[in-house]
């Protein structure tokens, strides 16, 4: 539903990275007044690389750690610079910088910090200022009129300020608070584990027997990364059929080993799996994913995590009793960078009130459909997020007349995954999507300024 009425709103986002600067922008863009509360030194978010992981507690789920971002030295995309990026700001390589179509983890950053400037967002954002506390200002009344209190710290100074704000944006990203299994002896295993989040070089583990658990894309990567310096790489995955590409390297390095899940660790180093094969490790590394966590959020039990399943949740965007003053962007994973400005910009029309939501009732509903089609096909509640879905992309961008993805993004996508899964070590070099990437280079997108 679309209004010609219009009204500014006094915003706060939590979070400076890509959620959280395309929220800034699109709310900018549509009148409202803006704080971005960001509690490192610069914008990024996740791409803002720290090479110095200073751990208090390397194992255990909500260990506390004093480093954010997850990305290791060697990091590269693992999607081409074409389908990055957003709408109005491509993602161009830029000479004197890292100009291959699959950048590595700083050129993505310095294309956040150009974006940043581009649209005058860094004068609306707080550095240095950690988010304690956002609560609802009279939670006894709900509705429309709903105003939140924000409870701030600026690190330098230890100045606490408290402020009231018509609305909140929840763009804290999804990839800090380390998901780790359960398995037999974890708990006293006597040798080193430690999650991917604070993994950055292969170095300290030189002439190491190091388990990697989880077949994922960092999973793998780390693993190609330690076969150079440790001993023995031993890859757990749930399932050992593997991509050809992961099979090409395994075969041909000795020291590199696929085995299934973990069954149980042992106090003498062992490590059992499930096919009873066993090996003796110095480290373990969890690849093993990442929670939800908002521990500055107090929505008196209304929004909660469950299993990472963050809910109740429209569309991942609106939890329906404290919409739309409350909402959150970069809950989905598997999905394309553009899905979190197509976010942006319905929570900002949503807030204009130049679109109105659904009711109340209509939400709920669909949020049960939601959850029942899971249940129904199989699908774990962990996986509530990941979408992998160009047609709900498309389907969510009516919300607020966001074009549909263009063909050519989607075969330049499907191209990679191919690539990928045939050759690991070199699908971001050698690729045969040209025809694609032409079209890509003459559209509008990276044409219109």
């Amino acid at each position: 539903m679309v209004s010609d009425t219009s009204q500014c709103s006094y915003v706060c986002v939590i979070g400076g990275g890509p959620s959280g600067l395309v929220s800034a922008r699109e709310l900018k863009k549509e009148g409202h007044s803006v704080v971005v509360f960001e509690h490192r030194n610069d914008v990024g978010g996740q791409w803002l690389y720290e090479p110095v992981t200073e751990v208090e507690e390397v194992l255990g789920e909500g260990s506390s750690t004093k480093v954010h971002s997850s990305v290791y030295a060697s990091l590269r995309l693992t999607s081409s610079r074409e389908i990055m990026g957003f709408s109005d700001f491509p993602f161009r390589a830029k000479k004197g910088r890292d100009m291959r179509r699959f950048p590595g983890h700083r050129e993505l950053y310095l294309y956040l910090r150009d974006y940043c400037d581009w649209f005058g967002l860094r004068e609306l954002i707080r550095f240095n200022t950690k988010v304690e506390y956002v609560g609802m200002v009279n939670s006894d009344e709900f509705g429309s009129d709903l105003k939140w209190v924000v409870r701030s710290v600026e690190k330098k100074s230890g100045k606490v300020i408290e402020e009231v704000f018509d609305a909140v944006v929840v763009a804290t990203g999804h990839y800090s608070e380390p998901r780790f299994p359960i398995i037999r002896g974890m708990d006293t295993w006597t040798r080193k584990q430690l999650h991917s989040h604070i993994y950055r070089v292969p170095e300290p583990f030189l002439g190491e027997m190091v388990v990697v658990v989880g077949n994922s894309l960092s999973g793998q990567d780390i693993s190609m990364e330690l076969v150079g310096v440790a001993k023995e790489v031993h890859l757990s995955a749930k399932s050992t059929e593997i991509s050809e590409g992961l099979s090409k390297i395994i075969s041909k390095t000795p020291s590199f080993h696929i085995h299934p899940q973990i069954e149980s660790l042992h106090e003498d180093g062992r490590v059992s799996f499930s096919d009873g094969s066993w090996v003796t490790a110095d480290t373990i590394i969890y690849c093993t994913g990442y929670s939800y966590t908002f521990p500055f959020l107090d929505t008196k039990g209304i929004v909660v995590v469950d299993d990472d399943r963050v809910g109740p949740l429209f569309e991942h965007t609106f939890p329906p009793s404290l919409a739309p003053s409350l909402s959150f962007v970069g809950i989905p994973r598997k999905i394309l960078f553009s899905f979190f400005e197509v976010q942006a910009r319905w929570i900002a029309q949503v807030l204009s009130k130049k679109r109105a939501l659904p009711s109340w009732d209509e939400m709920m509903k669909s949020i049960k459909d939601l959850y029942q089609s899971m249940d129904a096909a199989g699908v774990p509640k962990h996986k509530t997020h990941e979408i992998a879905s160009f047609e709900y992309c498309n389907k969510y961008g009516e919300y607020c007349d966001y074009p549909p993805i263009e063909q050519w993004k989607k075969e330049i996508v499907w191209a990679t995954l191919k690539n990928a899964d045939a050759d690991l070590e070199s699908y971001r070099e050698a690729w045969d999507d040209h025809e694609w990437l032409q079209e890509a280079l003459e559209s509008p997108h990276f044409n219109h300024f």
